[in-house]
């Protein structure tokens, strides 16, 4: 190999959430560590997304293995991988009484591919002319199928195969109220199996509602085969589940207090030094009224109904947490609301 060129081990190829497969472990443990100790030179992606090389995997398989064996890891972050391997044949011996030439850490096994079904000839030949994404994050197009008919059958063989893929991308121009109906009818299966994604030129609002609702992601067709695929690569093995739409809120819970009543309780003399009753209904107004908006928004703008329905889902746990707390203060202060 020319002496020139970077050694393949080194390239960046892996994102935190096939990492963290790959060395069993929480994709949250491993940013808190990256963030704590830096374990690591990962590079980052155009996007923001951490990108690892083997080399960097098999140094975190390995003090991964060495943290389960009781390791503290702020002692293990600065040692190099020959350091981290002494480590490992020093346990060995210890626990063995007598000196073990342990292997190396085994290289990490490449990750499954991530297969997206297209469901559209159109949609299929804009992905395959141009592909956007790092190499490790392209995943292994299935298709063209024309209809969901035809994506339900030709996915019901590829399971029997274990090839069935975690997304499905809809093409579909004109987006109206019943296409989600048609969705659910023509692939009854592929609706609780797989992600579903819709791309669409014209929609109306009660078009868009009932798939975001569902959890479906969206999006305009763009002009630019670059925002496709970077629109596409937000929605891969390792992105966020979408949020709950507005079939999922449930509806409020009641509420203790009114504004007047808060009003009132701000107002009123405590023996508390740290003032926490006018605190508390200060920001349960606050709360409420954040509440209030974030559902009247679902409705009022359906391309943004599952982030309000979980806006006001956490709103609404907050509002019950700061009642129970301001409930507590009355009984310890002896407050009468409006007395």
């Amino acid at each position: 190999m020319d002496s020139s060129e970077p050694d393949p081990s080194r390239r960046p190829q892996y994102r935190s959430g096939a990492v963290a497969r790959m060395v069993r472990m929480p994709v949250t443990t491993l940013r808190v560590w990256e963030r704590r100790y830096r374990l690591t030179q990962a590079a980052l992606s155009p996007s923001g997304q951490r990108l690892y090389s083997a080399a960097d995997v098999q140094r975190l398989a390995l003090i991964k293995q060495l943290t389960d064996l009781g390791h503290a890891i702020g002692q293990l972050a600065g040692l190099d991988m020959a350091a981290l391997l002494a480590v490992q044949a020093t346990h060995a011996q210890a626990v063995t009484g007598s000196p073990v030439a342990l292997p190396p850490a085994p290289a990490p096994a490449s990750p499954a591919p991530w297969r997206v079904g297209v469901v559209g000839e159109a949609l299929f030949r804009r992905l395959a002319r141009n592909a956007d994404l790092p190499a490790a994050s392209q995943p292994l197009l299935l298709g063209p199928w024309a209809d969901p008919a035809e994506a339900e059958a030709a996915c019901a063989a590829l399971r029997a195969r274990g090839e069935a893929p975690g997304l499905l991308l809809w093409h579909c121009p004109s987006l109206q109220p019943e296409a989600w109906s048609r969705w659910q009818t023509e692939a009854p299966m592929l609706s609780s199996q797989a992600r579903l994604a819709v791309v669409y030129s014209f929609a109306s609002a009660a078009g868009r509602a009932p798939l975001l609702a569902a959890g479906a992601s969206l999006l305009h067709e763009p002009a630019e085969d670059v925002a496709l695929w970077r629109w596409l690569g937000t929605l891969g093995p390792t992105a966020p589940p979408p949020l709950p739409g507005l079939a999922a809120l449930p509806p409020a819970p009641p509420r203790r207090w009114d504004d007047a009543a808060l009003v009132a309780l701000a107002g009123l003399s405590t023996t508390m030094a740290c003032e926490c009753p006018q605190h508390i209904a200060g920001l349960l107004r606050q709360l409420m009224h954040f509440e209030a908006y974030s559902r009247e928004c679902a409705h009022r703008s359906p391309d943004d109904a599952a982030l309000h329905a979980h806006l006001a889902e956490v709103s609404t746990r907050c509002r019950l947490a700061f009642e129970e707390a301001l409930a507590r203060v009355i009984a310890h202060e002896g407050l009468v609301p409006g007395g």
